[in-house]
């Protein structure tokens, strides 16, 4: 009973101290830009992260149950290409352009879904590490949008699909709503709900949770399976966004950005533990360090070298806290 309470604790710990970091962050650009506290900013800051904010949602099952998925990017191309024939195709065929999305929409989540499936049945039946698997696939999915493309981009023929990418319910942009929905309901499950409790002891003993009669296998894919659903949904919102699939740059390090947010709110790569909203303060985290970044004229292409010493110290603080 004192192990699971200290445990319980440092989860907590681990969530507020992102939301500190959050904190000092917003402060110190707040002080370095007069531009920042500016609603419009703040509105950018939020739709720039919801992207792979909602991708690092399913990331955090992932990671949590012990794996990971290199392929979300390549697979975000690979469906939204999916999405946009099927909508453009609807669209030739004299379809309503409400049914046109619909379409589009559910074709881009079940292809996520069936994506994120593959990815785990490879995993937990064909006995295949989570690096190499998704490793492969990330290759295999850019190579097939490329393909769809010829190299190129599928633009919308639907005007209804570029006008929701730009809504923004109650002043508040339509990606940022649906993250915190999402993030809403994958947070119930993940503590509220038998499945959520299966897949931490996973990613805790996989061995041990074997012998406490867990279907190891069933929770690894589930959690996979929910990333490539999210992985769907994402590409949708990014496709409205720009009214455009570009085969080519579309998801191009988005598995970097979803992992860093995942970590950053404090996560163990490990498995085991991990938070839902804590990603979501990850995501914004990162969202706040690249806008800051952008204000005091930092080179863009120097982010990624910010991103990858972010990862990397999250990681060290957590290994040295274990």
């Amino acid at each position: 009973m004192s192990a699971t309470l200290a445990f319980l604790q440092r989860v907590e710990k681990e969530r507020y101290a992102a939301f500190a970091a959050l904190a000092i962050l917003s402060i110190v650009s707040a002080l370095l830009s007069p531009f920042f506290l500016q609603w419009q900013n703040l509105l950018n800051i939020i739709r720039q992260v919801s992207y792979t904010g909602i991708i690092a949602l399913g990331m955090t099952f992932v990671i949590v149950s012990g794996g990971i998925d290199l392929s979300v990017g390549s697979m975000a191309a690979f469906v939204g290409s999916l999405a946009m024939i099927t909508l453009n195709a609807a669209s030739d065929a004299g379809l309503a352009q409400g049914t046109a999305v619909a379409g589009a929409t559910a074709c881009a989540v079940l292809a996520g879904l069936a994506c994120g499936l593959a990815n785990g049945l490879l995993v937990t039946k064909g006995r295949i590490a989570p690096f190499i698997v998704t490793l492969g696939t990330m290759a295999l999915f850019r190579s097939l949008s490329l393909y769809m493309a010829n190299a190129g981009e599928f633009r919308s023929a639907s005007s209804l699909f570029g006008e929701l990418g730009s809504a923004a319910p109650l002043g508040v942009p339509l990606p940022a709503l649906i993250l915190l929905g999402l993030a809403a309901i994958l947070a119930f499950v993940f503590k509220r709900t038998r499945y959520g409790r299966y897949t931490r002891a996973v990613g805790s003993n996989s061995r041990v949770a074997r012998y406490s009669a867990i279907n190891v296998d069933t929770t690894r894919l589930a959690a996979y399976t929910v990333t490539g659903v999210m992985v769907g949904v994402s590409a949708v919102l990014i496709a409205m966004r720009f009214n455009s699939v570009g085969s080519s740059t579309l998801g191009v390090n988005y598995e970097l950005d979803a992992i860093a947010a995942v970590i950053i709110g404090g996560t163990s790569m490990s498995g085991g533990r991990g938070t839902v909203w804590g990603t979501v303060v990850g995501a914004i985290t990162l969202g706040v360090i690249n806008n800051m970044l952008n204000m005091v004229g930092i080179s863009p292409y120097l982010q990624g070298t910010v991103k990858g010493l972010v990862i990397i110290g999250a990681v060290f603080i957590q290994r040295q806290r274990q």
